[in-house]
């Protein structure tokens, strides 16, 4: 496992000598032309004043190329070892990854251009120094203190020669593996960025599990009573359980067009337009049809016309007087009774309900819409209600007092999301 990260940083080095190559060329005739007498190719001082001279403009590059931040990163992510999520995946157009992307690039070519030079000229001459006790041919043309020197020196030379090699590749291997999540790594920017649209999907989805939860689950507490109160009157009173059976038909079919529009909400935000329009107070007195067949006793008072709400807040008032009376329906049964008020004013619509407690319901004697009582298998259709509210500027509150469950809710009528 070592060997193998230690072998892909030592091809991810060589890669950076190949880039660097094509500005080192470039380097070495502009050199050659301004210095007199410059021999970039055989005067190894020269070498590095045109190896010098080549590094920024591999760095100006990388600046200039957005997508070279992630092209960096996706390399240095498979060959370096370093983990995922530490770099940044898009290509940096800020000028802020801009930059770091051009001295990550000057450093990954200067410390390739090193490696990749000495693993091509290391060898052979390690080679023959190992090779000088067995031929004294291969000491031609060396200055006399090398030949003079025993031959036995030769092995441990050309051994610490490539020793030599190996600790300088593997030393700037773990430099570059270092220095990639500073300068590949996301922004601040990149990070603030990451965080609104992790925050964008998680509203995203509480969007459409309160709508399905007050849409859907409206429908199937009314089915649920209707079903079974027709299974216990439908020998005794079969006309009754024809009637409840075209109330759970019509019921069926309504929840089917509220999941619809719950997908239509998924194609709005796909940037399509929803496939069915979204429930507004304009059909409350549908809704309170539907909820009196599953035998709900509803008194409801509405103050105010709902004609000229804003459709957010229709919307959303239809909804929490949805989910209030589901709530009715599952914890306090069919034998009570639920009054319902709506009070539409010049700037604030306010939604009053209440009913009896009864013994399946037990709640705090205060408890807010947002954080009710815990229990068993249920709680978030209030959770969903103070949301509701509270992204439209106003609050909800549901109370046990005095015998009385009491929901009331308080939306601004210059809401507009």
């Amino acid at each position: 496992m070592r060997a193998g990260l230690f072998g892909r940083r030592w091809a991810h080095l060589v890669m950076g000598g190949a880039l660097l190559m094509p500005y080192f060329l470039a380097a070495a005739v502009v050199v050659s032309l301004v210095m007199d007498g410059a021999d970039p190719y055989r005067d190894p001082a020269t070498q590095f004043i045109a190896f010098g001279a080549a590094l920024p403009p591999s760095g100006l590059a990388a600046l200039l190329f957005p997508p070279a931040r992630s092209m960096g990163a996706g390399a240095v992510r498979s060959l370096c070892g370093v983990p995922g999520e530490l770099l940044a995946d898009e290509p940096g157009y800020a000028w802020a990854a801009r930059w770091r992307t051009g001295l990550w690039f000057m450093a990954h070519s200067a410390a390739g251009a090193i490696v990749s030079g000495m693993s091509l000229a290391a060898p052979p001459a390690a080679i023959a120094l190992m090779a000088l006790p067995f031929s004294g041919a291969l000491q031609r043309g060396w200055p006399a203190w090398q030949r003079a020197a025993p031959g036995a020196l030769g092995p441990i030379a050309g051994l610490a020669l490539m020793a030599l090699v190996v600790g300088t590749a593997w030393g700037a291997g773990k430099l570059l593996a270092r220095l990639a999540p500073v300068l590949l790594g996301p922004t601040p920017a990149d990070r603030l960025a990451a965080a609104e649209r992790r925050a964008a999907d998680l509203a995203s989805r509480n969007r459409l599990a309160r709508e399905l939860h007050d849409s859907v689950g409206h429908a199937l507490s009314a089915v649920t009573l209707q079903a079974s109160a027709a299974r216990r009157v439908l020998d005794a009173d079969p006309e009754f359980a024809r009637q409840a059976l075209a109330a759970i038909e019509e019921t069926t079919r309504e929840a089917v067009a509220e999941l619809d529009t719950v997908l239509g909400l998924l194609r709005e935000e796909d940037g399509a337009n929803p496939t069915a329009p979204a429930r507004t107070l304009d059909g409350l007195d549908a809704l309170l049809d539907r909820t009196r067949a599953a035998g709900l006793r509803i008194e409801a008072t509405i103050e105010g016309s709902s004609a000229g709400l804003p459709p957010v807040v229709s919307r959303e008032a239809y909804r929490i007087v949805q989910e209030g009376l589901s709530n009715a329906l599952r914890h306090a049964g069919t034998t009570v009774r639920v009054k319902l008020q709506l009070h539409i004013v010049e700037r604030e619509l306010t939604l009053e309900m209440e009913n009896p407690l009864t013994a399946g319901q037990t709640v705090a004697d205060t408890a807010d819409a947002a954080a009710p009582a815990a229990r068993t298998g249920g709680g978030r259709g209030l959770r969903g209600i103070g949301e509701r509210a509270r992204l439209l500027g106003g609050d909800a509150t549901a109370v046990a007092q005095d015998g009385v469950w009491r929901l009331t809710a308080r939306l601004p009528l210059g809401a507009t999301r």
